[in-house]
């Protein structure tokens, strides 16, 4: 086996798609201990996904940022909402040119009817949710005052030259698996 199959052998190509979930997370922790067993080090997986549930998506950041695989992220469409934390665990990250992505702070509905006391916990729960958001998109991307104004209270979108900029991918290109290369959805 030559030099370049073995180190092949050690990369593998991944889709992950859809809502951030307990469904999307038992996936990824199915697919990583599939990637250990097989002795894959680096994962590149496209994300596709307009986000889902705050803690399936911090957990997933928190297990892919740790796990012994080395994940490489890339934006082939929209990574949005929760998205953006889990695909920021990427230790490498790139978008497509025509990729886009969008953060923005939690957000809730409550029953109708609901008493202030039951607002109150979703209010406390919103802002637990935020800074621990908050914290890990400081930790990676540098935002200008202006767009950290438009994220205080609205949607912000990136386009990925923006998101280059900010620090959120470090290149600006394709998901291209090598030809012949596997390619697996999670």
């Amino acid at each position: 086996m030559s030099e370049d199959q073995a180190n092949q052998q050690k990369e593998a190509w991944f889709t992950l798609s859809g809502d951030v979930n307990s469904d999307m997370v038992h996936r990824v922790f199915e697919a990583t201990s599939h990637m250990t067993e097989d002795g894959i080090e680096t994962a590149h997986v496209l994300v596709q996904s307009n986000g889902g549930y705050v803690s399936d998506g911090l957990c997933l950041y928190n297990f892919m940022a740790n796990s012994p695989v080395n994940f490489i992220t890339y934006n082939g469409g929209a990574v949005a909402s929760i998205a953006v934390i889990l695909f920021l665990a990427g230790r490498q990250r790139y978008a497509s040119e025509t990729a886009r992505f969008m953060i923005h702070k939690s957000h809730a509905t409550a029953s109708p009817g609901s008493r202030p006391d039951a607002l109150n916990i979703i209010v406390e729960g919103l802002r637990a949710d935020d800074a621990r958001t908050e914290s890990i998109l400081r930790k990676h991307i540098e935002l200008s005052p202006e767009q950290w104004g438009i994220h205080q209270y609205g949607d912000l979108h990136l386009t990925a030259r923006e998101a280059k900029a900010a620090g959120l991918v470090s290149e600006v290109t394709d998901f291209a698996p090598p030809r012949g290369a596997p390619l697996r959805n999670i």
